[in-house]
């Protein structure tokens, strides 16, 4: 559990500080706080992600609402992965069984995973806690804060470990586990959205976080929910391992069903198959931001950005983003940054399949090294594309659901406006993997980052327009408000087209690399 404790413990830490300081750097008055609670406490869309706000114009109120909201999420997904990874993950490696031909019983075993989820949990309220306190929010109510967000990791964890029992597999317990949590969010989208459906609070463990009420009128006895549905699905849970065979679930494995041969007729049809959960997650969380982004558009007013805010946005050349165009331009840079990202996990796919043996097998067919390599860049590229094409439409719906009037064409040149980028970044991750297969993802994720780090904060501190121009975003016109650089677009298509095609043609000329 150490990496995985580790990362998210500096998300914690770092997401903490950042919100509070963030927010009194950016509205210092009383005034200004006041008008940015009036312009944000009825926003809906902003209640989908955050929930619904409590006493937003002071710094405390706030950090209670961003900070608790965001990171709960994150205690639900730290949970979830826990869990399934120390329980049917460790079954399905084998190394439950054989730690079990020791002097080792189930429960035992079962204990320790959750103890080690515990001890995670700890680490992640000491990270919120510290983060909060280095922005000068006071000591006990940063920590009842900490202690609230923290309060969903027990329950996603006994969920997912539940679900463990029954799965016949990991992968099983992880969409069991996952569709679970997700049903728990969207009764926590329903209770903050929806007045009238308030008391749905009470039936997630995301709504429970909320009603601990940090900085807030607390209610601390709202725990009790958490750890007596904890206790009950960890008693449960173990119940149910106690009685059952190692590498089985309730539920029966699919071992001797029929084959589907859906996908399997040619190695991009197989990579296709492999990535389809990745590629649906993808899509659903790219459709589902954007059209919230869309429905936030045209409630970003001047008394939501402070002035400072507002001037150094407005170097990156999007306008201002105090109006429907201008903002959904702004945010729309991040979208092809994350779609450049999408696009080089596909590629890091590529190396995985090579580290697993996996590809060994598949060459040991009629299938050749390059035309391997150009199928997974292919589909790296098309499901990009879609991606791309997905952002657009949603978010002008979005946009239109929330009353702001933007076109549709230019909102779908926006998403496409995603594309260029993503082809230059596939050809170099593609590059990268055929020349140095080990240190591909470091390659590629660091270019990708610094580049987009460049562009993002060299404009903001108005650095040479020569040094800006050695990034490729620099080049990436901010649509809708500015027209689409087709020649800067084609450049990019380009480099990549040649990156890719020399990476097919060297690819065939190594040997496979492991670890």
């Amino acid at each position: 559990m150490r990496i995985l404790t580790v990362a998210f413990a500096y998300v914690f830490a770092i997401y903490s500080y950042i919100q509070p300081s963030g927010y009194r750097a950016a509205y210092p008055t009383r005034s200004d706080r006041l008008a940015f609670a009036h312009s944000f406490a009825t926003n809906q869309g902003l209640r989908l992600l955050y929930g619904r706000p409590h006493d937003v114009s002071t710094v405390t109120g706030y950090a209670a609402w961003r900070v608790g909201g965001v990171l709960a999420l994150a205690a639900a997904l730290y949970g979830l992965l826990g869990a399934v990874r120390l329980t049917r993950g460790e079954e399905d490696s084998g190394r439950f069984e054989l730690l079990l031909a020791g002097t080792v019983a189930r429960r035992t075993l079962t204990f320790a995973a959750l103890a080690a989820i515990a001890t995670g949990t700890a680490i992640l309220w000491v990270a919120e806690l510290a983060g909060l306190i280095v922005a000068g929010l006071p000591l006990g109510g940063s920590a009842y804060l900490a202690l609230a967000t923290t309060s969903v990791v027990p329950v996603c964890a006994a969920i997912a470990a539940f679900a463990a029992q029954l799965a016949p597999t990991r992968r099983v317990a992880l969409e069991f586990a996952g569709s679970t949590i997700a049903v728990l969010f969207l009764l926590r989208v329903l209770a903050d959205t929806v007045d009238s459906l308030g008391w749905l609070r009470w039936a997630t463990p995301l709504g429970w976080a909320e009603q601990l009420r940090p900085f807030a009128h607390p209610q601390p006895l709202v725990l009790l929910l958490p750890g007596a549905a904890t206790a009950l699905l960890v008693a449960l849970g173990s119940r149910i391992a106690d009685r059952r065979d190692i590498g089985t679930g309730v539920l029966p494995a699919r071992d001797t069903a029929p084959p589907r041969p859906r996908l399997l007729h040619s190695a991009t049809g197989l990579a296709v198959r492999g990535q389809q959960g990745v590629l649906i997650a993808w899509s659903g969380s790219v459709a589902v931001f954007a059209f919230i982004l869309g429905t936030v558009a045209k409630s970003i007013s001047p008394a939501d950005i402070s002035g400072s805010v507002h001037n150094e946005i407005e170097k990156l050349g999007s306008g201002s983003i105090t109006n429907p165009t201008g903002y959904l331009a702004f945010v729309f840079l991040f979208l092809v940054f994350a779609v450049s990202v999408f696009a080089c996990t596909q590629i890091g796919a590529a190396r995985q399949e090579e580290l697993d043996q996996r590809l060994e097998t598949l060459l040991a067919l009629p299938v050749g090294r390059g035309r391997w390599l150009a199928g997974r860049i292919a589909l790296a590229v098309l499901a990009a594309a879609g991606l791309s094409l997905i952002a657009g439409p949603l978010a002008w719906a979005g946009a239109s659901a929330g009353g702001a009037h933007i076109s549709l064409a230019r909102m779908i040149g926006a998403g496409a406006n995603a594309l260029p980028t993503a082809i230059l970044f596939t050809g170099i991750a593609a590059l990268a993997y055929a020349v140095a297969p080990r240190a591909s993802s470091a390659i590629t994720y660091t270019l990708l980052t610094v580049s987009f780090l460049w562009q993002l904060v060299g404009s903001l501190i108005a650095a040479p327009r020569w040094v800006l121009d050695l990034t490729p975003f620099a080049h990436v016109a901010l649509v809708p408000t500015q027209p689409f650089r087709a020649l800067a677009a084609g450049i990019m298509i380009t480099i990549g087209v040649v990156s890719a095609l020399a990476a097919t043609r060297i690819l065939k000329r190594r040997d496979l690399v492991g670890p």
